[in-house]
């Protein structure tokens, strides 16, 4: 961040969108709530990668970055698409940093007294680009990643990819241009001296200022804010991964698989006896039921959700793959808005999803989505209802009282029953419809 000393304001361009400091900035001119997302990534190289005429720097690693030697400078940003000049200012030795992180086509103009001394067009075709995902989400990952896949193909960059070691085998094999490595890889290599540009992705929950990305992710959808950060179209699209080593059936039965576990009580179905009486409903109708959560049970304090009574347990550290199997062969999946619902999306599995603390648009289209507009919903899309990741009871509207939870509280077994329903091929044998 520039600190406010640093910071010149003569003759600036109408609007601003520009900082000036006599040192590079590597760190997150943004809220607070940004820079606590920053600090899961790696920084970029503390100088601009690409070398221009007489000394000058450059690249586009933390928006656009511009060195300046020593000398008397004018130097002008601006947006070529739009034409809007962005930041314009007379300097010395010093470096500019554009105020947006997201994708933006910039170009740079540097003159000195005798005319033009450098210009440049970002063009990222043919040249390194770098996308970093956080580490400690399958969902988000899993929601985003086809837009990175996306920029490397509308953009013809040469795409490294960082995140967690554990999702990098689901997409390696299949998309075989796009180089993988996690963080612990990257960090302090002389690979962060190639990159021509670096974006990050994240959900910036205070960035008014718009330095992360262009929308809010909360109007725009978890998984389509990252096309409008790297600057693609943000239809949504599901990954494409890997095949199954094994592409046998896990199991010869017709077979259900549910996840009743998330990171946060908000995510659970909290009707109290709704899994039981899901679960009875499924064996009824002829289905095996599969439980893939990773714990099988999960909680804090006294609050503690188990593994659905019926169910079975094919809970535990097993590798992503070994669960994508059992989505490619199930029936269909019933979970909520976390991790495992993104994963049998990406398995191209019929997904049930059970949620009410996010908007429909928040997550992947499903013809088979449960939400009860009778309840309190969407507070996830609230700005006036941060959500504190470490608050596993978290419920902005009605905590502590007899309201908490009822956006999925209130979603009644009949309803998701309902919905099953009308999945095609659904087997309703020995069961009478309601």
């Amino acid at each position: 961040m520039t600190d406010s000393n640093d910071v010149i304001s003569d003759t600036p361009a109408s609007p601003v969108s520009g900082e000036i400091s006599e040192t590079p900035s590597t760190e997150p001119s943004a809220s607070t709530a940004a820079k606590d997302e920053k600090k899961a990534f790696v920084n970029p190289a503390t100088l601009p990668t690409q070398e221009g005429p007489g000394g000058i720097r450059y690249d586009f690693n933390l928006g656009c970055r511009v060195q300046l030697p020593e000398g008397e400078w004018t130097i002008r940003l601006t947006d070529l698409d739009t034409g809007n000049i962005l930041f314009e200012t007379k300097a010395g030795k010093a470096t500019v940093n554009s105020a947006k992180r997201f994708y933006v086509r910039f170009g740079i103009e540097v003159k000195d007294a005798a005319g033009t001394v450098f210009t440049h067009e970002f063009d990222c075709r043919g040249r390194e680009v770098l996308v970093q995902l956080p580490v400690g989400t399958l969902g988000d990952t899993l929601g985003w990643f086809p837009y990175v896949a996306r920029l490397g193909e509308v953009r013809g960059c040469r795409l490294t990819c960082v995140m967690a070691a554990p999702i990098i085998p689901l997409f390696r094999a299949t998309y075989p241009q796009i180089v993988f490595i996690t963080p612990e890889e990257l960090e302090g290599s002389d690979r962060l001296k190639t990159f021509y540009a670096t974006y990050t992705l994240g959900l910036f929950f205070e960035d008014s200022a718009h330095v992360w990305q262009p929308s809010d992710f909360r109007l725009v959808g978890l998984h389509r804010t990252a096309g409008y950060i790297l600057g693609v179209d943000p239809t949504e699209e599901p990954p494409e991964i890997a095949p199954d080593e094994d592409p046998s059936r896990p199991i010869e039965e017709p077979y259900v698989c549910i996840a009743a576990q998330s990171s946060s009580q908000c995510k659970y179905w909290n009707n109290p006896d709704g899994w039981r009486q899901l679960v009875a409903f499924l064996r009824e109708s002829g289905y095996r039921v599969i439980c893939i959560d990773q714990k099988p049970v999960h909680g804090t304090g006294i609050v503690w959700n188990h593994i659905p009574y019926g169910a079975e347990d094919q809970t535990g550290n097993r590798s992503l793959a070994e669960r994508v199997r059992w989505l490619r062969h199930a029936a269909f999946f019933v979970g909520l808005s976390s991790g495992l619902s993104w994963l049998a999306w990406a398995a191209r599995c019929k997904v049930v999803m059970i949620s009410g603390f996010t908007h429909p648009t928040n997550e992947f289209h499903t013809p088979w989505r449960i939400i009860n507009w009778h309840a309190c919903n969407s507070c996830w899309h609230d700005p006036a209802c941060r959500f504190d990741h470490k608050d596993f009871l978290w419920c902005p509207r009605h905590a502590g009282t007899g309201r908490q939870f009822e956006c999925t509280r209130l979603i009644t077994v009949e309803h998701v029953k309902r919905v099953i329903e009308t999945i095609p091929d659904f087997s309703s044998m020995n069961v009478t419809t309601a």
